[in-house]
């Protein structure tokens, strides 16, 4: 880990290592392990909090969390429960028109993604996707790719038909590093 003058700022978090430099390497450790860092001139000198926060001489807590904890993961049945509920709610007994199915859409994603902030997961971002169709007897397929951390990352889906309409929501819990 780096030495900075008033503490030690790296972290270890299982196989990852997180360091928080401040300033410019002026040698060796005392170890001999890594390079000792000096505070720039004019910047403010963090030290480490109780917590494992990062604190700065004007009293301000930096987190450097990379994973979020057991009990703040996005958990995609709750989330899919959440979502049938909202289209079962929105869309029983609504019949297909396709002028009000664009607002209808904007109006369940909106729905969704405002029930989704009420689980308070801290430094998620919700992404909602809701499609909905004619139901004529066709089948749809849809399919996503994305690039994420599968530890973290998540994602909830349901369907909902009736006669007249069908419709598919996605929502996307992204943790922000």
């Amino acid at each position: 880990s780096f030495r900075l003058s008033g503490g030690v700022y790296s972290e270890r978090n299982n196989t990852e290592i997180v360091h928080f430099p401040v300033g410019r390497f002026i040698g060796m450790s005392e170890d001999g392990a890594a390079p000792a860092l000096s505070p720039r001139p004019g910047a403010l000198s963090p030290r480490p909090a109780a917590n494992g926060d990062v604190v700065d001489s004007a009293g301000t807590a930096h987190t450097y969390i990379i994973r979020p904890n057991f009990r703040n993961k996005f958990r995609p049945n709750v989330v899919k429960q959440i979502i049938k509920e909202v289209l079962a709610q929105r869309l029983q007994g609504v019949q297909y028109q396709a002028e009000t199915s664009s607002q209808h859409t904007r109006e369940i994603a909106d729905e969704i993604k405002a029930r989704l902030k009420e689980l308070n997961l801290e430094r998620y971002k919700f992404v909602v996707q809701v499609v909905i169709g004619e139901q004529r007897g066709e089948g749809v397929r849809m399919s996503c790719r994305c690039f994420w951390d599968s530890d973290s990352d998540s994602y909830a889906s349901e369907t909902f038909m009736n006669d007249s309409i069908f419709c598919v929501a996605v929502a996307f819990g992204v943790y922000f590093y």
